[in-house]
């Protein structure tokens, strides 16, 4: 992309994100007019669509806006870190650390559901922990392909252990069901309070970090030489990602696809500069998740579809597509 559109981009994609969360905030199962929406998010307008904003569509719209931006920034580090542009806080079981966290919750407490949020925080982060501590004990070091190879077998270990309890706990089943599609419906303000804090400074973060990143990106030895402490950053961006990625699952559930699909849809917007690819992918990751949710709620209307089912359509063959380009690579 040309410099002069590149100038352009941020402004374009923050324009567009507040057009689709004015949409968000005026569709659903009852359509408001603007001038409704405008007065009911002032001190004025109809009480009844005061509250279905303020309370319910707007929380959902900024819900959907922090998860876009929280995922594509977590997918864009853990990409950064590995070396490995398939690698998103599905492939090293981030999610199914959570899932199983939320799962193991359900079956000991199943009427806790306040505990689950805390419970998917803590199982993503432990999961992260856990496969940073196998690929140091693996190879003696933290380097690109045992920390991917680690996620990759703690998130197939997880996995079978969700199959495993539901099977155990059939009536556990039913509320995680929901919770792994991932979705913004029931999101209230309160529940954003701390997630808010959490991708906010996370992001900002990651782009204090992307000079150092891009160095990284130029592989481990070129990047010590230039004065990288290499596994510290590697450590540390890997930890931030999961932080990410955990605050996210906390209030939607689980959201795949969103980290694999925008950093690569912004390095063909930008380039590979990550001090341009911090916020141009936090803003489309946003972008993105905020549509799919609006589709969820209106194409089908008055019935709902969660967000997670539309990321997947749109990731499941994006993500083959990123395989058979890079066949010749992965042979």
């Amino acid at each position: 992309m040309k410099s002069m559109q590149k100038r352009f981009l941020l402004p374009f994609l923050f324009l567009l994100l507040i057009g689709l969360g004015f949409c968000g905030l005026i569709l659903g199962s009852a359509r408001f007019s603007f001038e409704e929406v405008r007065a009911a998010l002032g001190s004025g307008g109809d009480p009844m669509i005061r509250l279905i904003v303020l309370q319910l569509r707007l929380p959902r719209v900024v819900g959907a806006m922090l998860a876009g931006c929280g995922l594509a920034v977590s997918g864009l580090l853990l990409q950064s870190a590995t070396g490995n542009d398939l690698c998103s806080p599905n492939i090293i079981g981030v999610n199914s650390g959570a899932g199983l966290a939320v799962m193991v919750m359900l079956c000991l407490f199943p009427m806790a559901f306040a505990g689950l949020p805390l419970a998917a925080f803590a199982g993503a982060l432990a999961t992260t922990l856990l496969v940073l501590g196998i690929s140091v004990s693996a190879g003696g070091h933290q380097s690109r392909s045992t920390v991917l190879l680690a996620g990759v077998a703690v998130s197939s270990l997880f996995s079978a252990g969700i199959s495993f309890l539901s099977q155990l706990f059939p009536d556990a089943l039913a509320s995680y069901s929901a919770f792994s599609v991932g979705g913004f419906s029931g999101v209230k303000p309160a529940d954003l309070t701390l997630p808010s804090l959490i991708i906010l400074g996370g992001v900002a973060v990651a782009w204090i970090l992307a000079p150092q990143l891009n160095l990284l990106c130029l592989g481990d030895e070129i990047a010590a030489s230039l004065g990288v402490r290499v596994k510290a950053l590697r450590l540390i961006s890997l930890i931030l990602a999961s932080a990410l990625c955990a605050a996210v699952v906390t209030y939607a559930g689980l959201l795949g696809f969103v980290g694999l699909i925008v950093p690569h849809l912004a390095r063909r917007l930008v380039g590979h500069d990550l001090r341009i690819l911090v916020p141009v992918s936090a803003l489309t990751g946003a972008n993105l998740v905020v549509l799919s949710d609006l589709a969820g709620r209106t194409l089908f209307s008055p019935a709902e579809l969660p967000a997670g089912i539309f990321l997947a359509m749109l990731g499941a063959p994006f993500f083959l597509l990123i395989l058979y380009q890079r066949r010749g690579r992965y042979a």
